[in-house]
């Protein structure tokens, strides 16, 4: 049986372009990256995927450290054939690749860590459990959860990003199930659980470990990545290079999207 058939995914771009895998982040999809994906596929062979406990994907009860996003991923491109590949993650989807890089080099070219940092935050979790318990998923219907998150919650929720943004994110992640009511598209055990897995301890090992040519991209207005911790990891490891893309925060593949694909090229290069 497919491995790959736990995953609802899509491929991009003709068969016999070079390999990418997109990974997204935290309580995100695969379909986060079209927009990314849409300025490669003309030559590229893309892969995006709904990564465990997200999406359409497979929501197993437990396996939810870098570590098991990471063997996922080597499951899934043994099964493809696919010797070597450009690997890019953004947030939780950068731990997720950095394990996989640290662990698996040979079978990177290159390899794209978008805003997301190796310290440890142990309490991490409870923001997102606080957020999530807030909401009273499942609602009875698609109107009933507009009007819970754009009435209700933005007057209760205390966030550390804009309440708006917040609230059409929690929005798009919710769906309509087969006996009508409309509930999350993700796991909420799988998000809770990810973060508490993969900010237990921190990970600077694994990006003084890197052994593959490596982009960090860190927006300039983001509150995820400090410039610090930008700059560190530069001077950790020398493959690692940089770029700060102005006016994008933490989503800097969503706030600016062409100059994420320029930078994406400008590394990569053979366009």
């Amino acid at each position: 049986m497919s491995y790959l058939n736990n995953f609802y995914h899509h491929f991009y771009g003709p068969e016999n372009g070079r390999k990418w895998v997109f990974l997204h982040g935290l309580m995100g999809y695969g379909q986060n990256w079209r927009r990314i994906i849409t300025g490669l596929e003309s030559t590229e062979r893309c892969l995006a995927y709904d990564q465990r406990g997200h999406g359409r994907s497979f929501k197993p009860d437990a396996g939810y450290a870098p570590e098991d996003y990471a063997n996922d991923l080597r499951r899934i491109v043994d099964e493809l054939g696919w010797d070597q590949f450009i690997l890019v993650g953004h947030s939780m989807g950068g731990r997720n690749v950095m394990n996989f890089a640290t662990r698996f080099p040979e079978r990177l070219s290159h390899l794209v860590i978008e805003d997301i940092g190796p310290e440890s935050s142990p309490q991490a979790h409870e923001y997102y459990e606080y957020l999530l318990n807030l909401v009273p998923t499942p609602f009875p219907s698609r109107t009933e959860a507009r009007r819970y998150f754009f009435e209700d919650f933005v007057k209760t929720a205390k966030t550390r990003e804009d309440v708006m943004v917040m609230a059409n994110y929690f929005y798009a992640n919710v769906e309509e199930k087969p006996n009508g009511t409309v509930d999350w598209k993700f796991s909420k055990k799988a998000i809770i659980e990810s973060v508490r897995q993969g900010r237990s301890d921190d990970r600077w090992a694994e990006v003084q470990g890197l052994q593959v040519p490596t982009l960090l991209i860190r927006g300039g207005n983001s509150t995820e990545l400090s410039h610090e911790s930008y700059t560190k990891m530069l001077a950790s490891n020398s493959m690692i290079k940089g770029v700060e893309i102005p006016g994008a925060g933490h989503w800097v593949h969503s706030d600016q999207p062409q100059a994420f694909i320029e930078a994406l090229k400008l590394f990569v290069g053979g366009f």
